[in-house]
């Protein structure tokens, strides 16, 4: 079954259209001819019916009291009051004249149609073959009884039956099948919606999982280094401290200088790691501040070209580029010992590139590959995670040059 509140709002339109129903016949009756008393009485009944009807949609007490029995008991209220009021009442309070049972019968239809309805939208299509048998030997008893002695009325009354019989299983079972498909593409929409979650969870994970990497390559090149050669020069200078106290003291300088370098490589890896220069100027300017800054720092020449049609990019994207030009750039400062370096990024034919590319000793990545450096295994794992492509070209004596597509 569906949600308690997609049963109220179900129950509140077939009451809306059960008072729009009676609204333009009695326009049509009263406009066409002037209704007796028998017209006017089922007006009157049937309105009141479906402004109980629709009360009980606003009555939270009633609603809590019924629980799941609710829907059963609109549904049995639906077809019980309209065949009381039409074809038990009718017949009883008019003697004579009375509309024929055909008649009677097809004024209930619409009520019964309702009710049809929701049990197409809330049960299953057994539950109509048995809805349907219940109104038909219904409606049969109250032929029976109300008409024994005259065949032609009971004739058409039976005719009429059949009718609504075939009329309710025909709608019953359309509605029942297009619910039925509704609900399983609804259920492939949860799946679907799950697996993509999931999926999404997954990639984040993968994310993290580089990044980690990442930030311990960061730290091996920094902390790692700088504390395992602090430590051998403690050592060192421990040994001379009581033999060769002015050769302990330059030991001692060279482990503070050591120190503070380690110190300020690990203040740029947490500044890196925020991505600020990202975040504050956008790829182009943080690209070219860093680029700018580095080749400062280092004292080597730059050429720099950063187009200026470069579209809005997704943040994953962005933080690729700038996470590459970054290992890139960090990499040529730390073990190039390149003279002069180069850092495009440029679009073309749809595609935007990164190219950093320095004059210095380069290697021979045919033999590593990138599989024992970090750095470039994080590239490759950053491109890969954004679909992007990295080639990295370097030869020793030849320089390096790591080229980033997207």
């Amino acid at each position: 079954m569906q949600g308690k509140s997609d049963v109220i709002k179900l129950l509140r339109i077939a009451a809306g259209l059960w008072l729009a129903y009676l609204g333009v016949s009695a326009t049509i009756d009263y406009t066409l001819k002037s209704p007796g008393p028998v017209e006017r009485f089922l007006y009157i009944a049937d309105g009141g019916i479906a402004v109980f009807f629709l009360g009980i949609t606003f009555w939270p007490w009633v609603q809590k009291r019924l629980g799941k029995v609710f829907l059963p008991m609109m549904i049995i209220l639906v077809c019980a009051l309209p065949i009381i009021a039409n074809q038990i009442a009718v017949p009883y309070l008019f003697p004579s004249p009375v509309p024929p049972p055909e008649a009677l019968l097809s004024r209930v239809v619409p009520f019964l149609l309702i009710a049809v309805l929701l049990i197409a939208w809330q049960y299953k299509w057994q539950h109509i073959l048995v809805f349907n048998l219940a109104i038909a030997l219904l409606n049969v008893g109250i032929l029976w009884v109300l008409i024994p002695n005259n065949r032609a009325a009971f004739s058409n009354g039976l005719f009429a039956v059949m009718t609504q019989v075939v009329t309710f299983l025909v709608v019953g079972f359309f509605i029942s099948v297009m619910v039925g498909w509704l609900r399983g593409q609804r259920r492939s929409l949860e799946q679907a919606n799950l697996k993509l979650t999931n999926y999404s969870k997954t990639l984040e994970d993968l994310a993290v999982s580089k990044e980690r990497n990442r930030i311990a390559q960061e730290l091996h090149d920094t902390l790692s280094h700088t504390l395992s050669g602090l430590s051998v020069q403690l050592e060192t200078m421990k040994a001379y401290w009581g033999v060769d106290p002015a050769t302990a003291r330059k030991i001692l300088d060279k482990s503070l200088a050591a120190t503070r370098s380690g110190l300020e490589e690990t203040r740029r890896i947490l500044m890196a790691l925020r991505a600020k220069p990202l975040e504050d100027l956008g790829l182009n300017m943080a690209i070219r501040q860093m680029a700018e800054e580095a080749a400062v720092h280092a004292g080597i020449g730059l050429d720099l070209v950063i187009a200026d049609n470069i579209p809005p990019l997704p943040f994953d994207v962005e933080q690729c580029f700038f996470r590459v030009a970054q290992e890139a750039i960090t990499n040529v400062i730390k073990h190039a010992g390149a003279k002069r370096l180069t850092v495009k990024l440029e679009l073309k034919e749809n595609k935007v590139s990164l190219t950093v590319q320095d004059d210095g000793i380069g290697f021979n990545f045919d033999k590593t590959n990138g599989t024992k450096h970090f750095g470039l295994l994080g590239m490759k794992e950053r491109a890969e995670f954004v679909d992007g492509e990295l080639n990295i070209a370097s030869r020793p004596g030849a320089g390096t040059t790591v080229q980033l597509t997207i």
